[in-house]
């Protein structure tokens, strides 16, 4: 137990004391308003990571510098070059409601995090420049005025766009192309040249190089500090919002191979026995392995589907029960199966 001596230490280092909320059960959590969390960016682990996006973006000669503040979910929004942080990523108990609620925390590591900043970061510089009005970006993108689909089917085989982000997201929509080849192309050691040799999506990544060369250096037209639906102007509780998400995602609608899954993991009734999530994390790679050599899919494919096993299991609340040879030769049949309905025009069904 720390002493009150620890405790004031703590206190001064983050510069703000826990709040109240934060020993609360989850079900008095989701009676709480957004607005009334009170928390901000400063002091959090993720404004040094902003501070790190500024530098890699200085490093390349950008002038543009995106500014961040918390709303509910992930964006950057039109006419305004910022990005907008999730709110659970600034206290550790709301990421662990956030992980209850929709059992993964998009975002929830520094790699992670830095990923989707960088992706963000495009929006922003494409809005700073108001890139998308330009022939060159149309003619290498896309239109930005194309409808944004509910839903997309990506070709998985497809080298007209980088891998960046889960699920093939630069397939999405051309504004979505541009912010994952422009992420792809920010991060410091990278490698794009040789990673996509022979691949059509180089010249996408050499537009980005060529306009960053032209105009990173150059004031931006579009300076707009604005914080867009931020935190503080939220007034429904985290009950509706997260009612509102799980129904947009299907969070709760059963999936179609949750029998597949209990076949294979008996219902946890032994806290002794290993989680079915920990074991296929556990043997994750050797599954892809084979299922990649037998299928001859590519290993980006595989490990979206490995990962949506995982957050099933977890949900499901599965444990291993069997020997761990069995069980992992059936994961991989399962996996293989999944993967091989999605490239033959299966689809993709779950949607965590």
């Amino acid at each position: 137990m720390a002493t009150a001596r620890t405790q004031k230490t703590r206190r001064r280092r983050t510069g703000r004391s826990e709040p109240e909320w934060a020993r609360w059960t989850d079900e008095e959590i989701l009676d709480l308003r957004m607005c009334d969390l009170g928390v901000t960016l400063r002091g959090t682990w993720i404004e040094p990571l902003v501070e790190k996006l500024h530098h890699e973006m200085t490093r390349r000669g950008m002038r543009l510098k995106p500014h961040a503040w918390l709303s509910n979910e992930w964006f950057s929004p039109d006419g305004v070059p910022g990005i907008a942080v999730p709110f659970y990523l600034a206290h550790p108990r709301l990421m662990q409601l956030e992980r209850r609620q929709m059992f993964q925390v998009e975002g929830g590591t520094k790699a992670w995090c830095m990923r989707i900043l960088r992706h963000e970061a495009g929006h922003a510089f494409d809005t700073a420049y108001r890139l998308r009005r330009k022939r060159a970006w149309q003619k290498t993108f896309g239109r930005s005025s194309r409808a944004y689909p509910q839903t997309y089917r990506p070709k998985a085989e497809s080298r007209n766009h980088v891998l960046h982000l889960d699920w093939w997201y630069a397939q999405s929509h051309p504004c979505e192309d541009f912010a994952e080849t422009f992420a792809v192309w920010l991060k410091p050691g990278s490698r794009w040249r040789s990673h996509y040799e022979g691949w059509p999506v180089l010249k996408k990544l050499q537009y980005v190089e060529d306009v960053v060369d032209e105009l990173g250096a150059c004031p931006p037209p579009v300076r707009s500090r604005a914080h867009v639906e931020p935190l503080r102007s939220m007034k429904r509780t985290l009950r509706r919002h997260y009612r509102t998400r799980r129904d947009r995602y299907g969070v709760d609608l059963p999936d179609f191979y949750d029998r597949q899954l209990e076949k294979m993991f008996a219902p946890g009734r032994s806290e002794t026995s290993e989680t079915a999530s920990a074991f296929l994390r556990r043997v994750g790679k050797e599954v892809c392995r084979r299922v990649v050599r037998v299928t001859g899919t590519h290993p980006y494919t595989v490990d979206q589907f490995l990962g949506e096993m995982i957050a099933r299991s977890r949900k499901l609340k599965l444990r291993r029960s069997r020997a761990e040879r069995h069980v992992k030769l059936e994961a991989a049949i399962l996996l293989a199966a999944q993967v091989l309905g999605y490239v033959n025009g299966g689809g993709h069904h779950v949607a965590l």
